[in-house]
This record gives C-alpha cells, sequence and structure tokens, in this order.
C-alpha cells in the first residue's frame, strides 16, 4: 500500500506543478495583453491630452510598464 500512496503523492505533486506553470503562463499573457492595451490607448492621446494628464508622449512605455509590472527599482 505505500507504494500506491507514493504514486498518489507524486500525481497531487506533478498535477499541481503543471497547474502553477499553467497559471503563471496566463499571468504572464495577462500582464503582456494589459502593457499593450495601455500603450494603445496612451497613443492614442493627442499631445494636448497627455500635458493635461502630465504626460510626455517619450514616457508612454515607461508609464504603461509601471502601471501593469510595477516600479522598477
Amino acid at each position: 500500500m505505500a507504494f500506491a500512496a507514493d504514486i498518489k503523492q507524486f500525481e497531487a505533486g506533478l498535477l499541481a506543478r503543471v497547474q502553477s506553470g499553467f497559471q503563471s503562463v496566463s499571468e504572464s499573457y495577462r500582464k503582456r495583453r494589459d502593457f499593450n492595451r495601455t500603450i494603445r490607448e496612451l497613443r492614442a492621446l493627442d499631445d494636448r491630452e497627455l500635458l493635461d494628464l502630465g504626460l510626455g508622449r517619450s514616457e508612454i512605455v515607461s508609464i504603461a510598464y509601471d502601471t501593469v509590472y510595477g516600479r522598477r527599482s
């Protein structure tokens, strides 16, 4: 019976690792999609609208990155 218990534990551990991998890939995909959408929306604004927000056109990628992934240290 110990052998069967070991197999069950191995299967449970493997399943947990696979699920964790899928969640990680899914989270990365969602963040990349949000990053691209943020850039697209900010680039759609004209210079005056960006200025009203206190942003320059050259800051768009940096702002999008910080918004989605968090501030870089």
